[in-house]
């Protein structure tokens, strides 16, 4: 069966609601999502039971650059300064040198391996070269897993931030391919110029998205979402016209609005949050649709011994280069953070440049790189938990519970929210509200329990498993709150 308009739609939906669906499987099971989709994509494809003809890299490039783009910016817009400012020099290091290192070693030893010319080798290492972390944090949180001390911001920042990266360095090696003359040399000046273009770009479009949102007041709350949307495909267009990094545009664009005091921040949080993992399941459908299994089989020794090298040399070689210095990770996080280097998204768009240039080998690069990504989604997905529990990294992290309410706090506000589970130690057991000695100001403004939502008074009597949102007048109090229902 071939994809056309007439059958597109039908042919999409069924494939992301079985998508969907099946999620809720992996989830319970600890399988990586996007491994799951990948698989779906390849069942529907050519090779599989579904029959569904589909070979058009240059439709699944466009299709990549717009999916990477949200994922991106929805990326931005869940990063909180206030939590990457600590992590701001590692972060940077891993998202920079990290990436050089992990696409030059892999670069060298994919050219002596398959014996290819070395800057053909150098593309596959750059295209594989930065790391995707929207997996692992599904598998952190399935399995009631959290991160000590840093850790966690470090990877989100990573992850966000090292695409653009990879981006120049796919493009720089493509080139070098094509014009075996040009010197390395020259590109420098290339790599300056969109970075430098993409992050002027990207916090002139932040600003320009707090100004508008505030000033203009369109008649319908739907519209906000929209016109959002609009303005982020403009920032990542105009910017690669200038010759800058679009993708690092959109993500600090993403950063500095969801950090701003804009109207309506929570629903367009959650409106991007959805598009993102959409784009991420239509990224990981197509690439299983337009991979052959029959011309993966060939490959397989290859791609496992690259996977291994990347895996257990190149990324370990790159964080531990990166973070030489820092005195907040010991040798136990360093090894966490080289195990956290999962392929995802990016690496698909990424794959299709060659494809689209005429490029030779450009076939196999595509092959190997779609199995190193599931190489590495299946292996480090699946132990993430594991690994975190063998090195002594992880704290238990209760599952954040949805509440019937929806309230948004304005960011200059003195208030805040505060979720508390109340464990089995806690010294507010059996207590009256009334007996907490919480401050004047402070509210428990609902508890959930069981499957029952409780609105408190102070005769309400705490009991072990509630689930608390306390609304606290200024945020230098959040710490006399939570002693009160701390271990006895």
């Amino acid at each position: 069966m071939s994809i056309s308009l007439e059958n597109i739609l039908l042919l999409g939906s069924l494939l992301l609601f079985v998508s969907i669906v099946a999620s809720k499987t992996s989830f319970r099971l600890g399988i990586p999502t996007l491994l799951l989709f990948l698989g779906i994509g390849m069942l529907a494809g050519s090779d599989g039971v579904g029959g569904i003809r589909f070979d058009d890299p240059k439709s699944t490039q466009f299709l990549g650059i717009i999916a990477m783009a949200l994922i991106l910016f929805s990326g931005g817009m869940d990063t909180k300064t206030e939590s990457i400012r600590p992590v701001l020099k590692n972060g940077i290091a891993l998202a920079t040198i990290g990436v050089l290192v992990t696409a030059l070693s892999v670069g060298w030893f994919a050219s002596w391996l398959l014996k290819i010319p070395l800057m053909t080798g150098m593309l596959l290492g750059a295209i594989v070269s930065s790391t995707d972390a929207a997996a692992v944090f599904s598998i952190l949180r399935t399995r009631n897993i959290g991160l000590k001390g840093t850790l966690r911001p470090l990877l989100e920042f990573e992850s966000g931030s090292n695409d653009p990266m990879a981006y120049f360095l796919t493009i720089a090696f493509i080139d070098l391919v094509q014009e075996p003359n040009t010197s390395i040399i020259f590109l420098l000046p290339k790599f300056l110029n969109g970075m430098l273009l993409g992050a002027a770009c990207g916090f002139g479009s932040g600003r320009l998205m707090v100004f508008i949102l505030n000033r203009i007041r369109l008649d319908v709350e739907g519209l906000y979402p929209v016109l959002v949307l609009s303005m982020i495909f403009f920032t990542f267009s105009f910017t690669d016209s200038m010759g800058g990094n679009g993708f690092l545009a959109v993500y600090l664009s993403g950063i500095i609005l969801g950090n701003g005091n804009v109207v309506h921040k929570k629903s367009l949080i959650k409106f991007f949050d959805g598009w993102a993992w959409l784009m991420q399941i239509i990224m990981f459908l197509t690439l299983g649709l337009l991979v052959f299994p029959s011309q993966v089989v060939p490959i397989m020794w290859e791609g496992l011994i690259l996977s291994i090298f990347l895996i257990v040399v190149a990324r370990p070689l790159a964080v531990f280069i990166c973070l030489s210095f820092s005195k907040d990770l010991n040798i136990r996080k360093k090894i966490f953070v080289s195990w956290v280097g999962l392929r995802g998204a990016a690496p698909i768009v990424f794959a299709t440049f060659p494809l689209v240039a005429g490029i030779e080998y450009a076939h196999s690069i595509f092959n190997l790189v779609f199995f190193i990504s599931g190489i590495s989604v299946l292996l480090q997905g699946s132990t993430l938990s594991l690994i975190a529990k063998w090195l002594h990294v992880s704290v238990p992290s209760g599952l954040k519970r949805q509440f019937p309410i929806d309230l948004e706090l304005k960011d200059n506000s003195k208030r805040e929210l505060l979720e508390l589970d109340i464990a089995k130690e806690s010294k507010a057991i059996g207590k009256r509200v009334v007996q907490l000695g919480l401050p004047k100001k402070c509210l428990i403004v609902l508890i959930h329990r069981g499957s029952e939502y409780i609105s408190p008074n102070g005769e309400t009597v705490i009991e072990q498993n509630d689930h608390l949102l306390i609304l606290v007048d200024t945020k230098e109090t959040v710490g006399e709150v939570t002693s009160s229902f701390e271990a006895s």
